[in-house]
């Protein structure tokens, strides 16, 4: 298996919603849930391109709803690796409502630990995560917090 280092730029991933009805909850707003799943799709599709393997979630440490999204709404989902352990990645998705103009507003930010499964779904070894400039140094940084900050918790 190759284990280059690569980029979050490697991985990145854009997906877009246009939200329906389907996707409403009672006070036709975007429904959590339906966010939820849409998030963990795309952080499943960064983390396998980034370690060219299958992968499964084992953490969601935060998920921020900042804004609602209605009807009609294009929802665009961000997501790219901040972190890289011996075989999870931690990827953030920032998810956006984009107007007719272009322009983008925040209205969730989450961050999930995805592990590298191998052919019988046991945890495998993942590329490391070559940084490039400080942004992405800041949120290594930002993501190597969170999880020493989980480690104490759970002593």
């Amino acid at each position: 298996m190759n284990l280059q280092p690569k980029t979050p730029a490697d991985s990145y991933t854009e997906s877009v919603q246009i939200l329906n009805l389907g996707t409403m909850n009672g006070y036709n707003r975007l429904f959590g849930g339906k966010l939820m799943e849409w998030i963990d799709i795309c952080a499943a599709v960064v983390a396998r391109r980034h370690s060219n393997r299958n992968v499964t979630t084992v953490l969601v440490d935060t998920l921020e709803f900042k804004d609602p999204a209605y009807a009609n709404s294009l929802v665009v989902l961000c997501g790219k690796v901040v972190y890289v352990g011996r075989t999870s990645m931690d990827v953030c998705v920032k998810s956006y409502v984009e107007k007719l103009d272009g322009s983008r507003q925040l209205i969730n930010s989450a961050y999930l630990t995805l592990v590298a499964l191998d052919e019988n779904d046991k945890p495998t070894p993942v590329p490391a995560l070559t940084l490039t400039n400080d942004e992405e140094r800041l949120a290594h940084d930002e993501a190597k917090a969170r999880r020493e900050a989980r480690k104490g918790a759970n002593r």
